[in-house]
């Protein structure tokens, strides 16, 4: 990790974020995982093998404390993509085939605010935004897509070039490497603008498909197989790059949309994929940008995937969508400027339900969803329930959750929960409908530590 000094050398480098000399804008290539764990890249401390990913790393910047919009798919992708909570977005759970609902158009979002700008914009891979042709990416910025419009699970699913299925079902043990020869082609076209490349893996969600050749490559199983394909295809990116000689102006971003599920690693992080646990929503966010991000850096400043709208939108030198952002510019954290941004308080949501608050190193669990052991039953159908008192964690002296310090802590208790009050009256009626019915039953612990008893206010 950068010492002080080495940060404070980097801090004129903040400067160098604006289009180049030559007036050339940044290209951005913008690569997300689905469920790839905080814990699974090897610059992570994981024994996988990732070294392209690990190559990211070493040349450029690495977020400890970067978290998702959500726990899940859907609302996930719809957050990175408009800088807006999901529940802004009317995508705030996961959608499935034939929905009648998705991504609206009256969103905005990175492709389209860069479309403005006369960007060249391609999605690859996953959409998961909605599969009716206004929801598409075709009808949201992106002047190509190619992939499947949801999650490779749920079957039949199809390979898609912009609204032409031509492949139903599609074999799925190719995808990764289509999606990879699909953004190199993209990269070696003639590049006569600007261009955002999002390239949106369905590795390593389960059912594992990996092509053979990958097959038993990885000596970590099948799962560490999808992996390795995975990485493998970053390479090829990153190689098509330094090859078409786009390497020097281009920001390329990895990410994934949450945290792992059944297999995977969220490192030392408590809970998974669908949880407001660190487990369900941190992730790994690693870019490189040569020149404009020093090499080696790492970042401990809490970021989100809200964030990214907003950060491209200012190193692109593009105006930001008008309706309401959850996002901020974390350009100088990204230079080396600065290792965190003051920032409201960032908000965990199941659904509609708001859960968690982050600010800082802590971190305020309000409601939890109801499930067993904590609460077997739903009460008067209400499954989001507050917790018997807020508990707080300090995520960077206690990063798996372990240790309720509210009662040492009541000042930074105090504050979060004020930043949620003035927070709830700028979100949607449905959310703010939601936190009422939620603190609506009054949860107490029995005197013996058994299961909380629930009563109705």
């Amino acid at each position: 990790m950068p010492s002080r000094r080495s940060l404070l050398k980097a801090a004129p480098r903040a400067s160098l974020w604006t289009t180049r000399t030559d007036g050339q804008p940044p290209n951005i290539v913008l690569m997300i995982a689905d469920d790839l764990g905080y814990g699974d890249p090897g610059c992570y401390g994981s024994t996988l093998l990732t070294p392209n990913l690990d190559s990211i790393a070493a040349e450029g910047v690495k977020l400890n404390h970067y978290v998702s919009a959500n726990p899940v798919c859907s609302p996930s992708r719809a957050s990175l993509l408009t800088g807006r909570y999901p529940t802004r977005t009317g995508v705030d759970r996961v959608l499935f085939p034939h929905d009648s609902v998705g991504l609206p158009q009256t969103e905005t979002t990175i492709a389209g605010m860069l479309k403005h700008a006369r960007y060249r914009t391609a999605c690859v891979g996953k959409w998961h935004l909605g599969d009716q042709p206004q929801f598409m990416p075709t009808s949201h910025g992106f002047d190509d897509f190619y992939g499947v419009p949801y999650s490779s699970d749920m079957y039949p699913v199809p390979l898609v070039h912009n609204l032409e299925i031509i492949e139903r079902p599609t074999r799925t043990t190719y995808l990764t490497r289509r999606f990879t020869e699909q953004a190199v082609r993209f990269l070696s076209a003639p590049q006569v603008s600007p261009f955002f490349l999002y390239v949106a893996y369905t590795a390593p969600h389960i059912p594992l498909w990996v092509n053979d050749e990958w097959r038993g490559k990885s000596l970590h199983g099948l799962y560490g197989d999808t992996v390795a394909e995975m990485d493998w295809s970053v390479g090829q990116i990153l190689k098509a790059l330094k090859d078409n000689r786009l390497d020097d102006n281009t920001l390329v971003i990895f990410t994934s949309d949450h945290g792992p599920w059944y297999e995977g690693s969220a490192g030392r992080l408590k809970g998974r994929k669908g949880e407001t646990w660190e487990g369900g929503v941190r992730v790994p966010f690693l870019a490189r940008f040569p020149g404009r991000i020093p090499a080696g850096l790492t970042v401990n400043g809490t970021a989100s995937a809200l964030d990214l709208l907003p950060t491209i939108a200012g190193l692109a030198g593009v105006a930001l969508p008008g309706l309401p952002l959850d996002g901020i510019d974390i350009r100088p954290m990204l230079s080396g400027a600065q290792d965190a941004i003051d920032r409201e308080a960032i908000l965990y949501f199941d659904s509609n339900h708001i859960q968690c608050a982050r600010l800082g190193r802590w971190k305020l669990h309000l409601a939890r969803y109801s499930s067993p052991p904590w609460s077997p039953d739903p009460v008067d159908g209400r499954w989001n329930l507050p917790l018997c008192k807020p508990e707080l964690y300090d995520l960077i002296a206690d990063p798996t959750e372990s240790c309720n310090v509210a009662c040492d802590n009541a000042d930074v208790v105090a504050d979060i929960q004020a930043r949620v009050q003035r927070l709830l009256p700028t979100l949607p009626s449905d959310v703010i409908r939601d936190w009422c019915d939620t603190n609506a039953v009054q949860v107490a612990e029995t005197p013996d530590g058994a299961l909380p008893v629930r009563k109705k206010v």
